[in-house]
């Protein structure tokens, strides 16, 4: 069989090679031929949408190629439901972020090789079946997102650059720490060191063992998330990063956080995650309710759209530790819905900026007049975010709140409220900015959007409606892993597990603290 995982992670890393051969002296090529490049890997991901086999639950195309024997490290890839939208979502999102970076003037052409390794390393996390793999992957995509906020940022760039290396990198020792440990397990279990997450299944750990791994693994994917306290480094890298690193940022670096928790906690550790479920519930709901607190008082448009983030992904969060199948199915496709919708509303604040060159608030006002094609795309974008019904957002905030209140009724009501507060700090901010008089002079010169603008926008806006009025196509690729997900957690604990939705009455998981 045809690689076709290994062309999807060569593709860009090979563009990145291209780019920088390009002659420094012919600026004009970088953008073209960089978003050219990047269209390559959005072919591959559409022949996966393609090819791929609904209703299979197990990893499909896989490549698996020995490296080093000793340690038992491989080339081991696959894709299965839940990578699979994750890919076409990364694919998707860079040659938009690359079309969007038209104001990037400085070191342009480090700035593009830097787009097209960073692509190379978060395709390379959602295709690793080698945990040594998605380690190195993972710490791949560290090197081009600092450089982007550290060099392209605003004026405290280099503060949330290094911040970010900072968190990710404490997080990453520990994970590291846990990938060696399931290693050494596997060599006295199996007879064979491996680092084959498929082999790492058939693992019996010890309550105890489960715990500390699952912390090992968790605290790298909760600051990566990020989940509340955690989520400090991130409203700073949001607010310093260009354009194109916020997007990205929300988008898809943040998912590796929720998507390690779905691919690799559930699976390798059910014990721990049935035992420690309720725990991440209420973070998450802190997260979302603190997340959308603080995002109405914020006079930084794009500081209020960072932690408005923080609000979604503890959504997200959420339906994956509710373990029930509606909750996880939010879970997933939610990860794909905030990129966009998020995505979305980043674009539009940098080509304001572009324009205006301020963030703040107060320095707008009524500026609908003058750009009502900005304006309409601006509201329907944040109804998307609200999660209006009919629009992508509504469907997995509902999934996750139906399934999180199988499980965690109490935590499925607070966790409401933030739907209620997302409506208050985003029509509020749409208030402030779009409507009423002009009040400034300045903003009566401000020029609507122009066609390369809105031809960025327009897939955005269209992938938004179809996923809003049909997630059927997205939904029946997701459900079979995730029900093979919640089959192996049912199977194998010794708790007390909610029935995950499928019938009328359900458990509640054990509470904070119980034992079983």
């Amino acid at each position: 069989m045809f690689p076709v995982l290994a062309l999807l992670v060569i593709l860009p890393a090979a563009g990145a090679v291209v780019v920088a051969l390009l002659p420094s002296r012919r600026t004009e090529l970088f953008l073209p031929v960089t978003a050219a490049l990047s269209m390559l890997p959005l072919a591959v991901a559409g022949y996966l949408l393609y090819v791929f086999e609904v209703g299979d639950a197990g990893f499909q195309l896989t490549e698996r190629v020995l490296w080093f024997e000793p340690w038992g490290i491989s080339w081991n890839v696959g894709v299965d439901g839940i990578s699979l939208l994750l890919i076409a979502l990364t694919a998707f999102l860079f040659p938009i972020s690359i079309l969007a970076s038209a104001s990037v003037t400085k070191k342009v052409k480090l700035y593009m090789v830097s787009m097209l390794v960073l692509e190379t390393g978060l395709l390379g996390v959602f295709i690793a079946l080698d945990l040594i793999l998605f380690f190195v992957f993972f710490e791949i995509t560290l090197v081009p997102m600092y450089l982007l906020i550290g060099i392209w940022g605003s004026a405290n760039r280099v503060y949330a650059a290094v911040k970010f290396v900072l968190y990710t990198a404490l997080g990453s020792a520990l994970m590291l720490a846990g990938i060696i440990a399931l290693g050494v397990i596997a060599g006295d279990q199996l007879g064979a060191i491996t680092f084959d997450f498929r082999s790492l299944l058939d693992l019996e750990l010890s309550r105890n063992t489960q715990l500390w791994l699952f912390l090992a693994f968790g605290i790298a994917f909760a600051i990566k998330v990020p989940l509340f306290p955690l989520h400090t480094w991130l409203p700073d890298a949001h607010t310093e990063a260009p354009t194109a690193g916020s997007v990205l940022l929300a988008g898809v670096l943040l998912k590796l956080g929720t998507y390690g928790f779905v691919r690799f906690n559930l699976t390798l550790f059910p014990d721990a995650t049935v035992r420690l479920a309720p725990w991440l519930a209420t973070l998450a709901v802190i997260g979302i309710i603190y997340g959308a607190a603080v995002a109405i008082v914020q006079p930084d448009v794009k500081r209020l759209i960072a932690y408005s983030s923080v609000s979604h992904l503890g959504f997200i969060v959420l339906g994956t530790f509710a373990l029930t199948t509606q909750g996880l199915q939010g879970g997933v496709i939610q990860m794909v819905n905030h990129g966009l919708t998020t995505g979305a509303l980043f674009l539009l604040v940098g080509m304001i900026y572009d324009r205006r060159h301020t963030r703040q608030i107060d320095d707008y006002g009524g500026i609908a007049k003058v750009m009502p094609v900005f304006a309409g795309i601006f509201l329907f974008s944040a109804f998307a975010s609200i999660g209006l019904p009919g629009l992508n957002g509504f469907v997995g905030e509902f999934l996750v709140l139906l399934g999180s209140y199988l499980s965690f009724p109490v935590h499925s009501i607070l966790a409401a409220s933030g739907v209620v507060l997302a409506a208050v700090y985003l029509l509020w901010a749409y208030e402030r900015v779009f409507t009423g008089p002009v009040t400034h002079p300045e903003n009566e010169k401000l020029f609507d959007l122009d066609l390369r603008e809105v031809a960025i926008l327009v897939p955005m806006v269209a992938l938004i409606v179809f996923l809003g009025v049909y997630p059927k196509p997205a939904l029946d690729r997701i459900e079979p892993s995730v029900e093979g997900i919640l089959d192996r957690i049912e199977a194998t604990t010794t708790y007390d597990v909610p029935n995950f939705g499928r019938t009328a009455e359900v458990q509640v998981v054990a509470e904070p603290g119980a034992e079983g």
